[in-house]
């Protein structure tokens, strides 16, 4: 690592070309060849996928995707004017790309499409292609064909995935303000705007890349519409953290007497290895994803893994390479004030300060403080037991949007169940069994929940038959969860035994039910993963059991906390207006899971951190509760700043970002990161390895013997105790 920020340091040159040039090809890739994102998340296999087969086989002319033109008007769309205007409208979509037919809501078999009042209507179009294959210019034409049509009489809105694929809300400022507040908390971490700009050079770079790859990695990749801002989220949250501690380092060796070169290159040896143990394991996670064998799932593992790897390589390449521009000049531009607090704060001893003070504090008092941090962090925690894991509806939309405007008029004029049609599938394996299949219609018609049943449709050869119910309740709803069971293991097994005929459900709502449910049940195996794999890695690092024990614990209760607080706030609603929750919901299922993968990974960074600091200072006296105190002391400052970055960050997704999705996933990684580096860094972590004493750093005699030796972090020399 030395080698390589001296290197880096001595070729800056060649290193800011290359990584112009890299920008450079990456931002004409993605211009040539756009982007193809798609909220897809059905698979093969689940079980509404065997109802998709059938589809294809049986009746390939509604195998693929839909979208719902919706239509109000005061007055009933039967009359003249209205009908001439529908009527036009059913014929201009038609005639678009990739439309195989478009159901009109005024034709013989269109009553179910056309409200009691007659004043709110839907076409149904059908593409050819499936989401995830259909171009965005064929969503995009239906779209805008359609609000064409709309005049002050009468109100068009289009909904449906492909809709959800190309309708985006205007982007809000959560980037910009994350990014000020980043600033405002280094200014006052350095006091030098040139070394608070380094970090945030280092991570815009790495996301601006991130940006491009991803757009290219969607035409190969199922990367929901959301996936750009997840990377955006992540890259810089972490790439300001990661640039952070080198920079700190490189100042702190400058202000020790070295040479810049030198500066850079103890920093990258030093800093620069627990960036890379902490980034490697932040990418170790998120490959733990994969195991949930997912398309959608797999497209949100690379798109995160991309912005990590971008701006760790930034942080180890480019940084050293400013450096090396920079050299002393690093504090220049600096503000007075807060230039000299930051250098005093730096060169003040680790046994003297605010936080070596504090430590002492909790170790005095270990019991009672580690208990008080742990009853916090339960508290934080009950909620996640009520979790409803669901797939967002298009009722969590922006208002502005057409697919917003849709759900609505939908709900209205018919209940909000027609936002998300049941589609049953039938094959007919014997001649006659068409009848079973009108039983089957009856029975589904009176089941509780099913508001209404469109009516069957069977296949030119007669051996399959398509059923379309439609909920009483929203996509989203438990009762619809619950709905697609009652079909499938009360109604149709019972209505077709011994018929000859075999029937599925499926459609985008019974997908998104299987996947839920699929990704949920996942969830813990993702745990045991991640957890092993960390455990592992600390266990090598620091030649200690106990150690990594206590961090995987302290993990899951602080990603329990920001569970916890999720639910309550967009699932139970509390608090609502303060969050901006117009419509309580579900969490979406990819959330836990992506949270719990990248708070462990970022987690580490604290723990190598603040544990290799501790492990220092008892290897040089043997004395725990000093090492404790003098190491925490050493970090605390560094992690705050760090925590406070990515929680600003994070939060300011929740603040001024108009999806929903981005809104809960932002809380989640803003309350872990400020419980893990406030209740568990600050008060836990003191206090359990003040009561556990030397056996901190205790390993069985055949683990000893037989683990590799790894080190996150090796200091170029120890600091003096004493």
């Amino acid at each position: 690592m030395a080698r390589l920020g001296g290197w880096c340091f001595d070729h800056r040159r060649t290193v800011l070309a290359a990584w112009l040039i890299v920008a450079a090809a990456v931002i004409g890739i993605a211009v040539n060849f756009g982007s193809q994102f798609s909220d897809n998340y059905a698979s093969a296999s689940l079980a509404s996928q065997r109802a998709q087969d059938v589809l294809n086989t049986r009746f390939p002319g509604q195998a693929g995707a839909t979208v719902d033109i919706v239509m109000h008007s005061p007055d009933p769309l039967t009359s003249g004017p209205n009908s001439g205007s529908i009527a036009r409208l059913v014929t201009a979509v038609r005639h678009l790309p990739h439309v195989s037919s478009v159901s009109s809501p005024l034709a013989a078999r269109g009553q179910h499409q056309l409200s009691a009042d007659s004043r709110t209507g839907f076409a149904v179009v059908q593409f050819n292609l499936n989401a995830a294959d259909l171009p965005n210019s064929a969503a995009l034409g239906v779209i805008h064909t359609a609000l064409g049509f709309a005049h002050p009489g009468l109100q068009v809105a289009v909904g449906g995935t492909p809709a959800d694929n190309v309708v985006s809300a205007a982007p809000g400022s959560s980037e910009g303000i994350g990014i000020t507040a980043a600033i405002v908390i280094m200014l006052l971490a350095f006091g030098s705007v040139v070394a608070m700009g380094l970090p945030l050079l280092i991570a815009l770079t790495g996301v601006g890349l991130g940006f491009g790859i991803v757009e290219a990695a969607s035409h190969a990749l199922t990367i929901p519409t959301f996936g750009p801002d997840l990377m955006a989220m992540i890259g810089l949250g972490v790439g300001i953290d990661y640039a952070l501690l080198i920079v700190t380092r490189y100042r702190q060796e400058l202000a020790g007497g070295h040479e810049p070169r030198e500066a850079a290159g103890i920093a990258l040896s030093i800093a620069g290895r627990s960036v890379l143990f902490a980034g490697g394991t932040v990418v170790i996670a998120l490959l733990g994803l994969l195991v949930v064998n997912l398309p959608f799932m797999d497209g949100l593992a690379v798109g995160a893994i991309v912005a990590v790897l971008l701006v760790l390589a930034g942080a180890l390449t480019l940084l050293p390479a400013m450096f090396g521009f920079a050299g002393h000049t690093i504090d220049r531009l600096h503000i007075p004030a807060l230039s000299r607090r930051a250098a005093a704060s730096s060169s003040r001893p680790p046994g003297h300060g605010f936080w070596y003070r504090w430590s002492r504090t909790v170790q005095r008092h270990p019991w009672a403080c580690g208990v008080a941090a742990v009853l916090v962090l339960v508290v934080l925690a009950i909620p996640l037991f009520s979790m409803h894991q669901a797939f967002s509806d298009e009722g969590n939309d922006p208002p502005s949007l057409t697919t917003r405007q849709a759900y609505d008029m939908l709900s209205a004029g018919f209940g909000p169940g027609f936002n998300g049609p049941l589609i049953i599938v039938a094959e007919l394996s014997r001649p006659g069994a068409s009848s079973t299949v009108n039983v089957l219609d009856a029975r589904i018609r009176s089941v509780p929940g099913v508001v209404s049943v469109a009516p069957a449709v069977f296949d030119r050869a007669g051996n399959a038959a398509l059923i379309v119910a439609y909920p009483a309740t929203s996509p989203q709803a438990t009762q619809t969860s619950k709905l697609v069971a009652v079909l499938r293991n009360q109604v149709i097994p019972p209505a077709t035994a011994g018929t000859g005929v075999t029937a599925f459900v499926g459609g985008e709502t019974a997908g998104g039910v299987d996947a839920a449910a699929y990704l949920a049940g996942r969830l813990p195996w993702v745990v045991a993963v991640v957890i092993g794999l960390g455990f592992i890695l600390l266990m090598m690092a620091f030649r200690s059991l106990l150690v990594p024990l206590k961090a995987a614990i302290m993990n899951v209760l602080s990603i329990g906390a920001s569970y916890g607080v999720i639910v309550a706030v967009y699932q139970w609603g509390w608090l609502s207006a303060v969050f901006g929750v117009s419509r309580p919901g579900p969490i979406d299922p990819w959330i836990p899971l992506m949270i719990f993968a990248i708070v462990f990974g970022l987690s580490m960074d604290y723990e190598v951190f603040l544990v290799s600091r501790i492990q220092e200072r008892w290897l040089a006296s043997h004395d725990n509760s000093r090492a404790v105190a003098e190491g925490l002391a050493a970090t605390a400052r560094v992690i705050t700043a760090a925590a406070a970055i990515m929680v600003c960050v994070f939060a300011s997704f929740v603040i001024n970002d108009p999806l929903r999705i981005l809104n809960v996933f932002g809380l989640g990684l803003a309350v872990a990161i400020f419980v893990d580096a406030t209740l568990v860094r600050m008060i836990l972590v003191p206090s359990v390895m003040q009561l556990l004493g030397n056996a901190n750093w205790w390993l069985p005699r055949i683990l000893r013997r037989s683990l590799p030796e790894i080190s996150a972090d090796i200091p170029a020399r120890r600091a003096p105790v004493g």
